[in-house]
This record gives C-alpha cells, structure tokens and sequence, in this order.
C-alpha cells in the first residue's frame, strides 16, 4: 500500500512538474522548510519513546496501561495525554509503538484523544485569548469526551472497559 501511495506522489509531483516547474520547486522548498522544522520535534520525540520503552518493558507497560489496568490505567493514560505536548504526526507512530508493547487499545485511545484535544500546557495561553471560563469548560469537556472515545475504540477493537 505504502509503495502504491509513492508512485501515485511521484506521478501527481511530475505532471505538477511539467505544468509549472516555479510553482512545483516552489512547493518544493515550502514542504523542505516545514519538513526541517517537524523533523526536530519528531526525532525528540522517537528517542524519548525509545528511552521509555527501553527502561520499561512490555510487562510494565501492560500493567500500567495494557487492557487489564482498566479505569485506573485509563486515568494515568489520560493524564499523561493530557499534560504531555506532542504533534499529532508523531501521536499516532507513539500510540503504534505503545500498542505493540502491551498497552491496551482503551487506554491508548484515551491518550491519543487527550493529546490532541485537552491542553494543559497550552492553558495560559488560551486564557489569554479565550478567557479562563470557556478555557475551562472546552477542556473539561475534551477530557471528557475522551473517555467517551475510549469506550468506543474498546467496544470496537474488543478493549476491556473495566
């Protein structure tokens, strides 16, 4: 599938190529920039989740968030989620990485929907542009629309919920 996907980038580059080569090796270069500028955030975050996952292993993992830790597991995945500030290009490749070492799909579905939707690193800053009430109240209810994720992905992919 990946290979498929190459060859329909390479075929779609080369027509734009031909019908404008300033504006595709100006495309070029924007993408080249944004690219150089991802790629720190994205290798800080791949060494950290190898350190992880070199100190803990498949078995603690799994006890801390795999299937069987349940709601208390969910509730550490959330508030790991929920703190940590991290892109979601490099959320899905770490919530893979976490899967295939013995996390559960509730748990993980939990962190990926708080990492993308509850910010609380980002709360002095939506304060100062939306105010401290509504601030609140979207991430209250982002926290909670999480576990309401969950669930679904647990029923889906056949989690345990408790």
């Amino acid at each position: 599938m990946n290979y498929l996907l190459y060859i329909i980038t390479i075929i779609l580059l080369t027509i734009s190529f031909f019908k404008s080569r300033s504006k595709t090796r100006k495309a070029l270069k924007k993408a080249w920039k944004s690219f150089n500028k991802i790629l720190p955030q994205f290798i800080g975050v791949i060494i950290l989740v190898g350190i992880m996952l070199a100190i803990f292993d498949a078995e603690v993992i799994s006890k801390i968030i795999g299937e069987k830790s349940g709601v208390l597991g969910m509730i550490a995945a959330s508030v790991i989620g929920s703190i940590t500030l991290i892109p979601g290009f490099v959320a899905f490749p770490t919530a893979a990485m976490l899967l295939e070492n013995g996390a559960g799909y509730t748990q993980i579905g939990v962190f990926v929907s708080t990492l993308m939707m509850v910010g609380v690193m980002t709360i002095p800053i939506e304060i100062k542009y939306f105010g401290k009430r509504l601030t609140i109240q979207r991430n209250l209810l982002a926290y909670g629309f999480s576990f309401i994720v969950a669930f679904v992905i647990g029923k889906v992919a056949g989690g345990i919920w408790f």
